[in-house]
């Protein structure tokens, strides 16, 4: 009989606690998963990880295992103690009853008389897949509907969809139990109403187009909204800042521009003696708000661009200006 390190398997210490155990079963059972998992190898593995999980889980197998000592190494043959086949009865593919409740949970989610997060034990008997099998009859069976999966899917839209409201077509590929146990992808086309007034960092819910449990119930899919990058634009909650470009005349005169929103195209009167940096605001040019809330403001801020002296006569214009508009902006600094 060849020994199987168990440890090295899920890859723990051999002091490691239950709670670790599991957590690392769990986590390496979705991946390896054959139907799911893109890994080489996957079923292989995915069968090496619930036979260590299931020696691993039971303190009396756990304890029975370790007698084995550490002077065993993986690949080499042993004569295992005369009770260790009635306490392990492996053959290879796992046809020993395996509670899976943890796994189903942490893959399609679950729900104890309508509520997440109370859960019910289920004893499991598989065949090659442990997803495939069907309740133990001496099991313990879930007292209520099994809730599938909750999806979240970043949503990117633009300014103008905030602004204006929009409707998004987006692909999906949601995960789902089969009729025949197993865990397969399908996908699903919507199309999605996004809201006017809708800001980054907010999330659309829509119900029951989440992952299918196994008794059909689906969880919610929820859109977390992303702003794609503008040309133009940045935003700040709802308020919209634009950098707007102006020359020296335009800053020290005054000037009348115009200036791009989101609802459209506006004119700014640009103040005499305006410096770079400063902000003229635009009040509900913003993204708009829901309930009876104000609409975001729009702010411009000046920047000032100076031409440069690539001629003889603007050499001069400048120097002029040096004699004519005597001033020392680093006066504040001691320069």
């Amino acid at each position: 009989m060849e020994y199987k390190d168990y440890y090295k398997i899920l890859g723990v210490a051999r002091d490691a606690s239950s709670d670790e155990i599991k957590k690392v079963y769990r986590r390496l059972a979705r991946k390896y998963h054959p139907d799911v998992s893109k890994e080489p190898e996957a079923e292989t593995r995915f069968k090496e990880i619930g036979e260590a999980y299931e020696v691993l889980k039971d303190t009396e197998k756990r304890a029975a295992y370790d007698q084995l000592g550490s002077n065993w190494r993986a690949g080499q043959e042993f004569k295992p103690p005369p009770d260790w086949e009635s306490k392990f009865h492996f053959d290879g593919n796992l046809n020993e009853a395996v509670d899976l409740s943890d796994l189903f949970e942490s893959l399609f989610g679950g729900v104890q008389n309508g509520r997440r997060g109370q859960r019910t034990r289920e004893r499991v008997h598989t065949g090659p897949n442990p997803f495939a099998g069907r309740a133990a009859e001496d099991g313990f069976r879930r007292r209520g509907p099994e809730r599938g999966e909750d999806q979240h899917v970043k949503l990117d839209i633009s300014l103008e969809d905030s602004f204006r409201g929009a409707t998004r077509k987006i692909n999906l590929q949601i995960p789902e139990l089969g009729p025949d146990g197993l865990i397969r992808t399908r996908n699903k086309t919507l199309n999605v109403k996004v809201p006017a007034g809708t800001i980054e960092g907010q999330q659309i819910r829509l119900s029951g187009q989440g992952g299918v449990g196994r008794s059909g119930n689906a969880g919610d899919l929820y859109l977390d909204v992303a702003f794609s990058s503008h040309r133009w634009f940045q935003v700040e909650g709802r308020d919209v800042l634009l950098e707007l470009p102006i020359t020296p005349w335009e800053a020290a005169l005054g000037h009348t521009v115009t200036v791009p929103t989101l609802g459209g195209k506006v004119d700014v009167k640009i103040p005499p003696g305006s410096q770079s940096g400063s902000k003229l605001r635009l009040k509900g040019r913003g993204l708009p708000a829901g309930s009876g809330q104000p609409a975001g403001d729009q702010y411009v801020v000046l920047k000032l661009v100076t031409p440069a002296a690539t001629t003889e006569s603007a050499r001069e214009f400048y120097q002029r200006m040096a004699q004519e508009l005597p001033m020392d902006p680093r006066a504040e600094l001691g320069s």
